[in-house]
């Protein structure tokens, strides 16, 4: 689960459409999952990625481009770094923090608290596939479902668990994903 958080959703600094109920779907698949109920999917693990900014330098512009610069997002000890309450985060076995003190926008630049990346924890759990959904669909989920089939994880995005930014730049990132590999479901 990509970058759910307060900032990403309605109300927050960069807010993309859906995200709100993007973070409801997400939260009710994962808590179908830890039940193990009949029609969740088998998942060995979950995680979760949080941009995670302490001062990301020109990341972060007065006068964004929407580009390379946002506006001031995901400040850690803010409102808009938590996740959104729609999401409940108990059931993840880890959360990635990425973007301290530079712009990041896959989950594989995120490391846990401990220092463990991405990459290594899955790979330390054995897992070779990955589904990958949250916010948005066209920079981090797109970044983050690259590098996982970088990495050679068979990777699958669940484009009905993701919110974009714009249909154009969505389509795009979807279209580059699939060329990458990645299985856009």
């Amino acid at each position: 689960m990509v970058d759910v958080q307060n900032d990403f959703c309605e109300g927050g600094s960069l807010p993309v459409d859906g995200g709100a109920r993007v973070a409801a779907d997400i939260s009710s698949l994962v808590h179908r999952w830890h039940s193990k109920a009949a029609d969740a999917p088998s998942y060995d693990v979950v995680v979760a990625t949080k941009d995670h900014h302490v001062d990301p330098g020109d990341h972060w512009a007065a006068k964004p481009d929407y580009q390379h610069s946002w506006p001031v997002h995901c400040k850690v000890g803010t409102d808009g770094e938590a996740f959104h309450p729609n999401l409940d985060p108990q059931p993840f076995d880890a959360i990635f923090l990425k973007g301290e003190h530079a712009a990041a926008y896959s989950g594989f630049e995120g490391r846990t608290t401990d220092g463990r990346g991405l990459a290594e924890w899955l790979r330390e759990r054995e897992v070779s596939e990955v589904d990958v959904c949250g916010i948005a669909t066209d920079h981090c989920v797109r970044a983050t479902a690259l590098d996982s089939a970088r990495e050679g994880f068979d990777t699958r995005v669940l484009t009905a668990l993701c919110a974009g930014v714009a249909p154009e730049s969505t389509a795009a990132a979807i279209t580059e994903m699939a060329a990458a590999g990645v299985e856009v479901a």
